[in-house]
């Protein structure tokens, strides 16, 4: 199976943070799954981190995110093209744009993501928690 990490899910997994439900753990650390985590998470996890988002972060993201992807091995999604513009095609139910983003990626690739976000669900992607 193939998957695409939210945000969070990558930080709770990373963590082994207790929020992070049992079957989205399961599906991550199978070695028969393929986990995507996107260069838009990543992003995102810089941004926060410099503003003081991630207090348990204690290492910096472009040491952390790395070891983490390495430690999983997760394949690293990369922003293209056609996931930019799928953003607007997409309604405006959630105004978080890496959420945005990373729907638009699900999208294109035919991903199912893993999050507890229920605003993600309103779209037209799989949603596994």
């Amino acid at each position: 199976m193939r998957l695409l990490l939210d945000t969070h899910t990558f930080l709770w997994a990373s963590a082994d943070d207790r929020r992070l439900s049992d079957s989205a753990r399961g599906l991550i650390e199978d070695p028969t799954n393929t986990v995507y985590l996107s260069v838009v998470s990543a992003w995102e996890i810089a941004i926060k981190f410099a503003r003081g988002r991630i207090p348990e972060l204690t290492a910096s993201p472009e040491s952390y995110v790395p070891a983490r992807v390495s430690d999983y091995s997760m394949e690293i999604l990369p922003m293209l093209m056609p996931h930019a513009f799928r953003v607007a095609h997409l309604p405006h139910v959630h105004r978080d744009p890496f959420d945005r983003m990373l729907i638009a990626q699900a999208q294109v690739e035919g991903l199912p993501v893993v999050t507890s976000d229920t605003n993600i669900a309103r779209y037209d992607v799989q949603v596994i928690w």
